[in-house]
């Protein structure tokens, strides 16, 4: 399957190259902490301690993955479990609870991961967690409910000079990028960064219409360390419970990177090796969250690149690791992202959506669509997309803590279908199959 081995060694121009061409395809870098800014109106101060925090979480957690840990081509980045879980925790609460919240349900999981022997409780439920109806309908349900985020900002901000439709043709030359590159990329690097060639074409396109101008990065250092606790610390157990649950989807997303990547290279994965590299996930998105950063899983897109390029080898993933640590000591590149255009990154985020819903339809294909997988998937998809529109008064009337819980359909989801998926597919169906199986043998 591979060229170039897991355990090979390039030289090094084609290291890094081939490693900024996985730090390229990282577009949650580029795009959750600026629509998170954009969403709770921070400051671009506010937006590139995220930013910064970002590109330090990604760059610790794929050199240690890379190098001494699972030892296998893996590369993180900010996931969107953990966008939409700050999004819902930091409209009832504040940014500074989401983010303690995020720290105590890492250190969670850091022990159920924990690689010591076989106690490492995470690796041994990877049957459950990994299950493709579970994680395929939930990717689905997360670009249905990040939608309304993407298109309503091709035209701007209401009050604006520039609101209407001299943004939303910006946000359309940006989606006819960034569809180009996807489609007469081939396997070039255009194709790889589409999104981001997506909005380095629109931000000058933006920049000659005049509804948009490069950030002031007088203020900014050009040397600098992330800030820890940027927005103060705090902890409630229902956002805690909402990080728990963001932490089991990146957990399960990344075995089933780790099993993929390592059947090509023909790797022998073990518990134990599962175990240490999810506690090392764990422990950079633990830490990442001191200092505002958004929880990381494996990227499929990184795996999507070693697929076309056939060069698996966990150098060139941390040469881009070290590229993304590098780049969070440079406040600068920070603060020029957390300015970016809204309307070109709006135009982006759409495609970006859309790809996470269709890869969990991809996901899906592997499921045998029989009643009873039905009942689970569908059920879980139009109840926990519905409950947006579940009236007002009615919300008002539960806690807060609650009705955060209910209104967010990927965290809804996710509870609904690992309950009905556990009750249906491992309790109900071994019965209904034994009591076919006895009715056979009776006839």
């Amino acid at each position: 399957m591979l060229d170039v081995g897991i355990q090979d060694r390039l030289p090094l121009p084609k290291t890094g190259l081939f490693g900024l061409q996985h730090l390229l395809a990282l577009t949650g870098i580029w795009i959750f902490p600026v629509l998170i800014g954009a969403t709770l109106e921070l400051s671009q101060e506010d937006v590139s301690h995220i930013v910064q925090a970002c590109f330090l979480l990604t760059g610790l957690v794929t050199i240690l993955q890379s190098s001494r840990i699972v030892r296998l081509p893996i590369v993180q980045g900010p996931t969107a479990a953990f966008f939409v879980a700050i999004l819902a925790a930091a409209a009832t609460y504040d940014l500074g609870t989401a983010f303690g919240s995020m720290v105590v349900a890492g250190l969670i999981f850091m022990v159920l991961s924990i690689p010591i022997g076989n106690l490492g409780l995470f690796g041994h439920i990877r049957r459950f967690a990994a299950d493709p109806i579970v994680f395929g309908t939930l990717f689905v349900i997360i670009g249905a409910q990040l939608a309304n985020i993407g298109l309503p900002g091709w035209f701007g901000t209401a009050g604006t000079d520039s609101y209407g439709w001299s943004s939303f043709w910006v946000g359309v030359v940006v989606v006819v990028v960034i569809l180009g590159c996807m489609i007469f990329g081939g396997s070039t690097l255009f194709k790889r960064a589409a999104i981001l060639v997506g909005i380095a074409v629109g931000s000058v396109v933006a920049l000659l219409a005049g509804i948009w101008s490069p950030p002031s990065l007088g203020e900014a250092s050009v040397i600098g360390v992330p800030t820890i606790f940027p927005f103060g610390f705090g902890v409630a157990w229902p956002v805690v419970i909402l990080m728990l649950l963001a932490f089991f989807q990146a957990g399960a997303e990344a075995m089933g990177m780790y099993t993929l990547v390592s059947g090509w290279g023909g790797e022998k994965l073990s518990v134990n090796r599962i175990n240490r590299g999810l506690f090392t996930e764990f422990l950079g998105s633990t830490v990442g969250a001191a200092f505002g950063g958004i929880g990381t899983t494996s990227y499929p897109e990184n795996v999507g690149i070693i697929r076309i390029t056939r060069i698996g080898s966990r150098f060139v993933t941390m040469a881009a690791g070290i590229f993304a640590f590098a780049l969070a000591f440079l406040p600068q590149i920070s603060m020029f992202i957390a300015g970016l255009s809204g309307v070109v990154l709006s135009a982006a985020s759409t495609i970006l959506f859309g790809i996470i819903a269709i890869s969990g339809i991809q996901m899906l294909q592997k499921v045998r669509w029989d009643d009873l997988n039905i009942a689970v998937a569908a059920t879980s998809f139009i109840v926990s997309l519905g409950t947006q529109w579940i009236p007002e008064d009615i919300l008002a009337a539960l806690p807060p803590q609650i009705a955060g819980l209910i209104n967010t359909p990927m965290m809804l989801g996710v509870i609904m279908l690992i309950t009905l998926n556990i009750l249906v597919n491992f309790i109900i169906r071994p019965r209904l199959e034994s009591r076919v199986a006895v009715a056979a043998d009776a006839a």
